[in-house]
């Protein structure tokens, strides 16, 4: 059994509704993709042609912005007075973006500028007393920060009793002391009431170019884009807008930092989408800084050198392949120690290791949670025993309220509901754990369940057509608020089940419903292959995509979660039995006497071995499987057993070696045979001579046993320690009235009901045995 990772939510999945249709020809869009905007607020045609059709219009007055104007004017009197301005950046893609759009923004205005990315392992996160204060000494008159500032108070009072002026550009949360920055241009900061407030760091610093060269800076719709993407923040409202132009300038465009970064990381231009800035360019920026110096990755976004632009691509590669190796060494282990006897318990996990790269653990963290379903700190722990490391959560449960109360334990700290950093002397790892442990329980995580994910619609595999895809894609950039629609798919039957990938980590399988096949991939459940390939009942929740390969396109699902039942009957019909049959815990009956001595002892100390005399049964316990050996001589036998024992899984191996039917009953010429050469032998040795009379006279051996038995028990032999003798002037019997002639024939008939039906009647009347009771 293959269970789900997610709670899916199937409030919408129900037939587009009246107003969707309504909607629908009101806009010329497809019912299931009006249902889909109604689910999500568009309601009116208005509203579809607003969201379906972004422009320039939708972005808001960037004045608007909390000291917007207050920050510009003091930039543009740097710039009048030839000041030094610094921009001050972050080390991530949203804050690389940040800085490249601020530094060129501030170098078209012919300003005296510079930039600083702090180093994540020497300076931390946002402004720096030592950075700052290095930056003063060698000529800094104005700091520009981008992408963090507002938890800066430390650095911005330095500044100030230097006599140097901070404007602060964020998006961050603001804390309840805000620093006494010059000025801070924030989309949320209280009172302003900016018409959004999801803007990225990007798209702040975006606003500010807008505001400072009193135009949308179309040629800065790139950068946005990609911090606005990299940094998950809404892609509703502005961010849609910047998002969706920022995508077409990328597919033509003419930065040869983007272009080499494009090339390596082998995405064809023509076809980038928001999942190619995700997947592709944006881990690639975050690589640089999470392994050291960020500072290439501005570069690298904006040169205009083109053998430049290939270095720092190439060299921005080679570090992004490095972090993944990193990530996949420490994922190993992490994931090992998830489950051992010490972690495999807990309701949250605190990882640890040593000479783990610090800067790539929050990855490690994600892993982890999307494996175990856990909240999990990962964290190194260095030769003076300090550890340190990040935290990913679930949405069940707050990591930044659980470990707050618990500072005492911990010298670094800070962070939100689903993501902290920290820093913890090592011999308190112990006791922070259990402290985790304990706040799980208070916070109720274990009675939360998983995570919950909303079900769009659900679709029958022929329903799924490339022309849906291509209505769908109208609703794209997809991203935090504007998720990719997921489809729920129940088809009749999953076929070509494989794992693939280099070690088998991801799995391909296809959705069948009638002569109509999807193909479906699912990464990272390789593992799954056989469950799958066994299943019955299984359901799919996937977004569909379109697969290019070699310029050819198909539809395929991207396969977010999947569930599917172990089949309750299992049938694997036999006529040779051998070890690997009898290796798995539940009850194994036996018909047969010698079946069941042969295999009895073999069987696994889980098992039990019942060998049945027709005497009542008693149910077995709940969830116990049952397996059925040999076949019996009566079809009605079989139908007692399942009902009385009401096994939760059958498996029927039913073994029989030969089939009695193919034997068929012996013909009156070889009764004949048998007759007369009884009449004329006596004395013959049976137990030791029986093959050599079943080439005398020419009748199988098999046969031959049975047709002695005939005689027998019609009084026509006498058989005596192995030894036949003719009885003189027998009485006439039919042979048809002896026991074993009667056997025989029931014994073809169950092999009719059993053996020689086909596999799926069988599995039917097992089915129905079992659901009786």
């Amino acid at each position: 059994m293959i269970a789900a990772q997610y709670r899916w939510n199937n409030h919408h999945v129900d037939q587009p509704s009246a107003e969707a249709q309504a909607l629908a020809q009101a806009s010329q869009i497809s019912p299931i993709v009006a249902q889909i905007l109604i689910n999500r607020g568009k309601t009116t045609p208005d509203a579809v042609q607003a969201f379906l059709q972004p422009g320039p219009e939708q972005l808001h007055d960037a004045l608007l912005l909390h000291d917007m104007q207050k920050g510009i004017t003091r930039i543009e009197d740097a710039i009048a007075a030839e000041q030094q301005i610094t921009i001050y950046g972050d080390y991530d893609a949203d804050g690389v973006t940040s800085t490249a759009i601020m530094y060129e923004t501030l170098t078209m205005l012919g300003a005296q500028v510079n930039y600083y990315i702090p180093n994540r392992f020497t300076d931390g996160y946002g402004p720096n007393v030592a950075a700052f204060k290095k930056l003063i000494a060698a000529g800094t008159q104005l700091f520009v920060t981008v992408d963090n500032g507002v938890a800066g108070n430390e650095a911005i009072a330095a500044a100030n009793e230097a006599g140097v002026d901070v404007v602060v550009t964020d998006h961050h949360e603001l804390p309840q002391e805000l620093p006494a920055a010059y000025a801070i241009i924030h989309p949320r900061f209280p009172g302003a009431d900016y018409p959004f407030g999801g803007l990225s760091g990007a798209g702040v610093a975006f606003k500010v170019a807008q505001a400072l060269r009193e135009e949308i800076p179309q040629d800065l719709l790139d950068l946005a884009a990609i911090g606005t993407v990299a940094d998950l923040v809404p892609l509703v409202d502005e961010n849609r807008v910047l998002v969706y132009f920022g995508l077409k300038l990328l597919q033509q465009d003419e930065r040869p930092g983007l272009q080499a970064l494009i090339k390596e990381a082998g995405i064809h231009p023509e076809e980038i989408t928001e999942q190619s800035i995700g997947f592709g360019l944006a881990p690639r920026l975050n690589a640089l800084g999470r392994l050291g110096d960020a500072s290439p990755a501005v570069e690298l976004l904006t040169t205009l050198d083109e053998s430049q632009a290939q270095t720092l691509a190439h060299q921005t590669e080679q570090e992004n392949r490095r972090r993944q190796d990193l990530v996949a060494q420490i994922s190993t282990a992490a994931l090992a120690q998830a489950e051992d006897a010490d972690h495999r318990d807990r309701l949250a996990l605190i990882i640890s290791g040593h000479d783990w790269h610090e800067g790539v653990l929050g990855i490690v963290a994600s892993k982890v949670v999307e494996q175990t379903g856990k909240p999990t700190l990962v964290v190194n722990v260095n030769a003076e025993g300090r550890a340190k490391g990040s935290g990913r959560s679930v949405e069940a449960f707050n990591l930044f309220k659980a470990l707050d109360g618990h500072r005492d334990l911990m010298t670094a700290f800070g962070g939100h509901h689903m993501a902290v950093g920290l820093t913890v002397p090592a011999e308190n790892l112990t006791a922070l754990a259990d402290a985790l442990d304990q706040e799980a329980a208070n916070q109720h995580l274990a009675d939360q369940g998983p995570s919950e994910l909303t079900v769009a619609a659900t679709l029958a595999v022929p329903a799924a057509t490339m022309d849906l895809y291509h209505e769908l894609a109208q609703l794209a950039p997809f991203g935090t608020d504007n998720a990719q629609p997921l489809f729920a798919f129940a088809p009749e039957q999953v076929t070509g089940v494989k794992a693939i990938g280099k070690t088998g980590d991801h799995l391909k399988f296809q959705l069948q419903t009638g002569t109509t096949r999807l193909n479906a991939i699912a990464f990272g459940a390789g593992k799954q292959a056989d469950e799958l390939t066994q299943a019955d009942h299984v359901a799919v929740l996937g977004t569909l995509e379109d697969n290019v390969w070699q310029g050819r396109h198909s539809l395929q699902v991207m396969v977010k979660d999947l569930s599917a039942q172990a089949p309750t009957v299992v049938v694997e019909r036999t006529n040779r039995l051998h070890q690997a049959m009898f290796t798995q815990p539940g009850t194994y009956v036996f018909f047969h006497e010698n079946v069941y001595r042969q295999l009895a002892d073999h069987l696994p100390n889980t098992a039990t071995a019942l060998l049945y005399s027709g005497q009542p049964l008693t149910p077995l316990a709940a969830d116990s499987p049952v397996y059925l050996v040999d076949c019996p001589d009566l079809t009605a036998d079989l139908t007692t057993v399942v009902t009385q024992l009401q096994p939760a899984r059958i498996t029927a191996y039913l073994y029989q070696k030969e089939s009695l039917s193919r034997l068929g009953l012996p013909t009156r010429s070889q009764y004949a045979k048998l007759f007369k050469f009884v009449a004329t032998h006596q004395h013959v040795d049976v137990g030791h001579q029986l093959t050599q009379l079943s080439t005398f006279i020419q009748i199988p051996r098999t046969q031959l046993i049975f047709m002695i038995q005939v005689f027998f028990e019609c009084g026509f032999v006498s058989i005596a320690h192995g030894i036949m003798d003719g009885v003189t002037q027998p009485d006439h019997k039919d042979l048809t009235a002896a026991p074993s002639y009667q056997l025989r024939q029931q014994q073809m008939q169950t092999e009719e009901d059993l053996l020689t039906c086909p596999p799926a009647a069988l599995t039917q009347r097992l089915q129905g045995l079992m659901d009786r009771k």
